[in-house]
């Protein structure tokens, strides 16, 4: 301790703020002066509870605005001593299983010694009244896994690592958790979700790995690969991964190129590859793959080709069909002629074993689907349809009166991601089709196309011009490339009834590089407002008051707030809170839970943020939405609806999985569709400002847009077509 370092013991009250990042906390600790007056104390405070006692070193300081103020620069737990103590540190949740009443009987019955019962025998529990020996059992187990978790917490918090990772950690090592913290710590990055390279890294240095350390640089290695698959690549060009390794790591050139050989030996490491330069159609570049990727490429280019040479033919009736007599039968039953270009779709996909079926809003792409899986149904042909969000399946559900499901759930995915069917145990299916395709990754396309049994039709329907898929890959875009062998169909025409829609006109006139028309329509506003914070708090006015009253839309079901970026004054972070408040605010009596720096409360828009194979009926997967119905503090966990009409628990340790969804990045939104949406165009997102995000932002409205914002902005984002194409080979694989 250093000289003029101070010891201050006291209760934790409450937790005002808490970075999860970095452990940083803000919180206010009775000191027991009496007058009730809490002090408030900085530092980091992780794994911390609110209810206990704390001992910490620190000192003194004062904040301009919040006075005196004690940092902390470590702590330790103590035990409480007195009955009050323990009454408020059993109550505060600690322990799953106990909440405030259930301690207050326990304190009541063994006083002082509670905490002594609890640790040494757990077993006399059973004399509180109401205390049956399942619920004995469970706090005595959770008052252990507490004490671990905390030893844990105590070597973690030398090197930084904050609370809700801890509890990961040991989640998924248990007592082997210091051992690997210490002598594997990029383990942690392969293995726990929210640990990268970079937590992991600190961690190493913290431990003594030295820079240098080849682990240190195949891991680095490793994860310049996996953030390029985040920003949509399938593999890197050789050169720039050994610029963005040596940039992140810090050390010479050489070491990184002999690193990276290494790594390209181990078959699960790297794997390098010849391709062709997506700049220089003559040139040649190397690849560079994390393995599960350039599986997937090889294996879905084999898969389509195997599909489009099947023998068989599954819908083999339409091989020698009379179109004209089929087309007026089919006229009969909607009530509406197919354009011709619609006509040739149905054909294609009824004949050929692939297709891929593209075009814009109002072009008529759902009025053919539907009619290609009512002549399919005709001839008893089994017909399977999937999407891959909720939204969208329930879509195509209404759409063609037949059941449709999520790709996941089609394919009955498991936890770690294996699928339940695939090439040896194949769909019963003869016509596959997909909606939103432009949204399946290159992962989840190539477990789709495995499935999908030889001589059975797969008809891919999307819109290529929308943003691409969230993970890696530009599958939709890479099968309507010149040299593909999958025949297409792009349909253009605008219909009638689509062009008085002013969202459907304005979408196109933005694909086309036009700016949108603003004024003088009905359903498509501009509100101008060139100052990025003030465009921010108007959206949320926009959203929360102003629709609601003039079109009579539910704020938080039927409206949507759309934003290029999740940072910033206009950012999809900033704006949730400010949208929470104005739509599910603090009421008394309404159960909230803080966690980090947000606050959950029933009645919450929330949107899943990682994919969780082991929650829900077939797992819960990044971008679902729903709404929390219910919240209990005593047994620390919430229950969220979910737009699959799902109830899905969360215990309070897993809430870093929930984002608040008032506001979603437009990324977020592909594949849903809200009768509402407000987008903030504003100049702070400019480098994000695409002619593919705007367009992607409107065409998920079906009545309404309202742009808020710049028109500066707006035109920068009509011009600009996003330069970067994606590194991918499967094109060239397809091409054969």
């Amino acid at each position: 301790m250093s000289s003029h370092s101070v010891v201050v013991e006291g209760v934790l009250e409450r937790i005002t703020y808490a970075n999860e990042e970095n452990g940083y906390t803000v919180a206010r600790v009775d000191t027991g002066r009496g007058g009730g007056e809490l002090l408030t104390v900085v530092g980091a405070l992780l794994g911390a509870q609110v209810g206990e006692s704390l001992r910490m070193e620190g000192r003194w300081g004062s904040h301009p605005s919040y006075g005196r103020q004690f940092t902390v620069e470590n702590y330790t737990t103590v035990l409480p001593a007195t009955v009050q103590g323990i009454r408020r540190y059993l109550g505060s949740g600690l322990i799953k299983g106990i909440g405030p009443r259930t301690a207050e009987r326990i304190v009541e019955h063994f006083g002082v010694r509670t905490l002594e019962v609890i640790e040494a025998d757990p077993g006399r529990l059973i004399e509180v009244p109401g205390l049956g020996p399942k619920r004995t059992k469970l706090i005595a187990a959770a008052w252990v896994e507490q004490k671990a978790i905390k030893e844990v917490m105590v070597f973690l918090q030398g090197v930084e690592v904050s609370t809700s990772i801890a509890v990961r950690i040991y989640k998924k090592y248990g007592d082997a958790s210091i051992s690997v913290v210490k002598n594997q710590p990029y383990r942690l990055a392969a293995d726990v979700w929210g640990i990268g390279f970079l937590t992991a890294d600190r961690i190493a240095r913290a431990v003594g790995i030295p820079q240098d350390s080849p682990e240190r640089v195949k891991a680095g290695l490793r994860y310049a690969l996996s953030q390029a698959s985040d920003q949509g690549h399938c593999f890197l060009p050789e050169e720039r991964l050994i610029a963005d390794a040596v940039k992140l790591l810090q050390v010479d050139t050489g070491l990184v190129i002999h690193s990276l050989a290494e790594l390209a030996e181990d078959p699960e490491g790297a794997v390098r590859e010849r391709v062709p330069d997506p700049e220089d159609p003559a040139g040649t570049l190397t690849a560079v793959y994390l393995p599960p990727f350039h599986r997937a490429e090889l294996s879905l280019a084999g898969q389509v080709r195997r599909l489009l040479r099947a023998e068989e033919d599954r819908l083999a009736a339409f091989a020698g069909v009379d179109w004209r007599r089929a087309l007026s039968w089919l006229a009969g039953r909607t009530g509406a002629e197919l354009a011709p270009e619609q006509e040739g779709a149905v054909r294609l996909a009824l004949t050929e074993k692939v297709a891929v079926l593209t075009g814009g809003p109002g072009c008529g792409k759902s009025f053919t689907v539907r009619s290609i899986v009512e002549l399919a149904r005709a001839r008893r042909a089994k017909v399977v349809l999937a999407a891959p969000t909720g939204r969208a399946a329930k879509r195509l559900a209404e759409l063609t009166g037949a059941e449709a499901s999520t790709v996941h759930r089609l394919l009955e995915l498991k936890p770690g991601g294996d699928a339940a069917f695939d090439r040896d145990r194949p769909l019963d299916a003869d016509l596959v089709v997909v909606d939103e395709a432009s949204m399946l990754d290159l992962l989840l396309a190539n477990k789709l196309v495995k499935a999908v049994p030889p001589g059975a039709h797969l008809l891919l329907v999307g819109d290529v011009d929308q943003l691409p898929s969230v993970g890696a890959g530009e599958v939709l875009r890479d099968l309507l490339a010149d040299g593909s062998p999958v025949p297409s169909v792009r349909l253009t025409r605008i219909f009638r009834q689509a062009q008085q829609s002013g969202v459907v006109t304005n979408a196109h006139r933005i694909n086309a590089g036009k700016p949108p028309v603003t004024r003088g329509l009905g359903d498509f506003f501009l509100f101008a407002e060139e100052d990025t914070e003030e465009a921010g708090k108007l959206a949320v006015d926009v959203a929360a008051r102003r629709v609601p009253a003039r079109f009579g839309l539910d704020p938080r079901r039927d409206v949507q707030v759309l934003t290029p970026m999740h940072r910033g004054p206009a950012g999809a972070g900033v704006l949730n809170g400010l949208l929470q408040q104005a739509v599910t605010p603090a009421r008394p009596g309404l159960p909230e839970k803080r966690f980090g720096g947000r606050v959950f409360r029933v009645g919450d828009k929330v949107t899943q943020i990682r994919n969780n194979y082991e929650k829900g009926a077939n797992g819960v997967f990044n971008g679902t939405v729903g709404v929390v119905t219910a919240l209990d503090p005593d047994e620390q966990r919430l229950v969220v609806r979910t737009d699959e009409d799902e109830e899905v628990g969360y215990e309070f340790g897993e809430l870093d999985e929930l984002a608040h969804a008032y506001a979603v990045t437009i990324h977020r939104s592909q594949g849903s569709e809200y009768p509402c949406v407000v987008v903030p165009v504003t100049t702070s997102a400019w480098m994000m400002l695409q002619r593919n995000l705007l367009y992607t932002a409107v065409t998920r409205a079906k009545r309404l847009v309202v742009l808020v914002g710049s028109r500066r902005a707006l035109e920068q984002a009509v011009r600009s077509v996003s330069a970067g194409r994606r590194c991918t080979g499967l094109a060239m694989r397809l091409a054969g």
